[in-house]
């Protein structure tokens, strides 16, 4: 995954800081902590970035979960009905199933997407890519 470090992907699937993505935005690193799955740091604390530009700023990733959402149903749908051959009451009911299960992964990564449009990585706010030409 670190080949993809500085992309816009990276902060995505991995749901660290959109600017230095040095350390995760969200306060319990674990989408199934069901109480904390959306508690978020205030800032990152290697850039200061702020997660929140203004209140209620998340609001707009409700948009954006529509079409994570199904994307994870249209998987699942392929999958049980035309990869298995399941009927399509069984292939509903694993619809159904998954939708479920993926709500907490599918509400960060809707956070994920929305705050990346509006920020973008920095170079030099990153720590891993610290210049050490003049060190001697």
């Amino acid at each position: 995954m670190s080949v993809l470090k500085g992309s816009k992907v990276y902060g995505i699937l991995t749901g660290t800081c959109p600017v230095c993505q040095e350390e995760s935005m969200y306060s319990d690193k674990n989408p199934y902590h069901l109480k904390n799955t959306l508690k978020m740091e205030e800032r990152c604390s290697h850039c200061h970035t702020k997660y929140k530009i203004e209140p209620s700023f998340f609001y707009g990733a409700m948009y954006v979960s529509y079409p994570v959402g199904l994307s994870f149903a249209t998987a699942a749908f392929v999958l049980s009905y035309l990869v298995f051959g399941l009927s399509l009451i069984t292939t509903y009911g694993i619809i159904v199933l998954v939708m479920m299960l993926a709500l907490p992964i599918i509400l960060r990564i809707s956070r994920n997407i929305w705050i990346n449009f509006f920020m973008s990585y920095d170079k030099k706010k990153d720590a891993s890519k610290v210049d050490t030409a003049f060190d001697s």
